[in-house]
């Protein structure tokens, strides 16, 4: 009988672990799919790609680009739309590059070879908020934060291990 009630009590604290811990499962999006990063898909071709997927914070986006013919830099929304490429954030000189969304902002991506975000190289996504939060509003735009540190995934784990060890030393010296 206390085996029984040992056992319940287990699967119910791991139940409830994983419902407080964060999901860590990301996506991944080849931007422009078979296309890639490039200017020849025209105008319209990566406003297009991007109302097609829901972006959440965690997602990568994978940029295939071959180095020294193009980049990837992120810019403010304004030299997005000017296409200015001499205030980029940050930029990528190459190729293939991967960029981690790890914030509910909007993104904004440009190549800065001459001519290449005229003729249609950029892309603009912006991130869904996660359930309980609301999204930023319109027209406020941010520069992206710092890519999350690697030790993020192993402070999870460790949060994890932690808590199914907490629960299960006492059940387990029961028996």
């Amino acid at each position: 009988m206390a085996a029984t009630m040992n056992l319940t009590l287990l699967v119910v604290a791991l139940i409830a672990a994983a419902t407080v811990l964060p999901r860590t499962q990301a996506a991944q999006y080849v931007v422009g799919d078979t296309t890639g990063w490039n200017p020849s898909g025209g105008a319209t071709f990566y406003t297009s790609w991007a109302a097609k997927h829901n972006f959440s914070v965690g997602d990568i986006l994978v940029f295939n680009f071959t180095t020294g013919v193009h980049d990837l830099a992120t810019v403010s929304q304004v030299a997005f739309n000017a296409c200015n490429t001499n205030t980029t954030i940050t930029r990528i000189t190459t190729g293939p590059a991967n960029f981690t969304l790890n914030s509910n902002v909007s993104y904004y991506f440009i190549c800065t070879f001459p001519q290449h975000c005229s003729k249609g190289q950029k892309l603009a996504i912006t991130v869904k908020a996660s359930s309980g939060t609301l999204p930023p509003p319109t027209g406020v735009t941010s520069a992206p934060p710092p890519p999350p540190s690697a030790s993020s995934a192993s402070s999870q784990a460790s949060t994890f291990l932690l808590i199914l060890m907490t629960i299960a030393l006492p059940i387990f010296y029961l028996f």
